[in-house]
């Protein structure tokens, strides 16, 4: 699985990338993690791609032109490694097909909180259809709406030729505002990349009724402090398994019953 991220900062990724899991995954192949930043593809000495909205408002827009060239890179990249992994040239008639299917198998995620709810499900969906995803992170007051209708029309390369119509996702991870679309992206390579095959050492880890999992209790069997002992529930210590799995089911419903 490969995560191409079109952000302002980047560098925000490094130390949660650089760590446990997703650190490793990296490291072993499974996913990898690009970046494209529209301040790259401004079309001004002083790389500013921000401008006061229309009809009034807080705050700057971020640009239309330098996000679709970044997104445009993403394309390009996907291409190139699909046409490198098939030992196809580009101006082959096979290539060319490949190249249009490959715009339907790399969708792009646009993240806003009016977005549909990030669902563990929504992760394993894309994990098992796609091989790469864009995912497009918004910062200020956002980003130039136009940006969606250039994709959701047709996709364009650098060289300017109509590819075949792509759709954008507009996703959001919660009912809330964040700064930018950095830690929603995060949150969704974390979710993401626990889909992909080999990445957890414990493929139990990823199921998905871990999303309403009951309290976990480990050694000592009984603690003190201040002089109170805190001890493990009597039915964790039986070994008795079907008592077990009725007294998590119990502490789910209780706290989640619409589960």
């Amino acid at each position: 699985m490969r995560f191409h991220i079109v952000t302002l900062f980047p560098k925000a990724f490094d130390s949660y990338l650089g760590e446990s899991i997703v650190k490793r995954a990296i490291e072993d192949g499974k996913i990898a993690v690009k970046f494209y930043n529209p301040r790259d593809f401004a079309d001004n000495k002083w790389r500013r791609i921000d401008r006061a909205p229309y009809g009034g408002g807080p705050g700057m827009v971020i640009q239309a032109e330098p996000v679709i060239r970044a997104i445009e890179k993403a394309f390009f990249v996907i291409h190139s490694k699909v046409l490198k992994n098939f030992g196809m040239k580009k101006t082959s008639v096979k290539a060319k097909k490949l190249l249009a299917t490959s715009h339907k198998l790399s969708p792009i995620i646009w993240l806003t909180p009016s977005g549909k709810q990030f669902t563990n499900e929504y992760a394993r969906k894309v994990a098992k259809r796609h091989s790469n995803i864009i995912i497009v992170c918004g910062r200020y007051e956002g980003i130039d709406a136009r940006v969606k209708k250039v994709f959701q029309n047709t996709t364009r390369i650098t060289n300017g030729k109509r590819m075949t119509r792509i759709g954008v996702e507009e996703i959001s991870v919660g009912p809330f505002v964040l700064t930018g679309g950095e830690l929603p992206a995060m949150v969704m390579i974390d979710a993401i990349a626990r889909q992909v095959q080999g990445v957890l050492g414990n493929e139990g880890s990823r199921e998905e009724e871990r999303v309403a999992s009951p309290d976990v209790y480990t050694r000592p069997e009984v603690f003190e402090y201040k002089k109170k002992r805190y001890r493990v529930p009597k039915v964790l210590l039986t070994g008795h398994h079907r008592k077990i799995e009725e007294w998590r089911a119990s502490v789910i419903k209780r706290r989640r019953p619409h589960i």
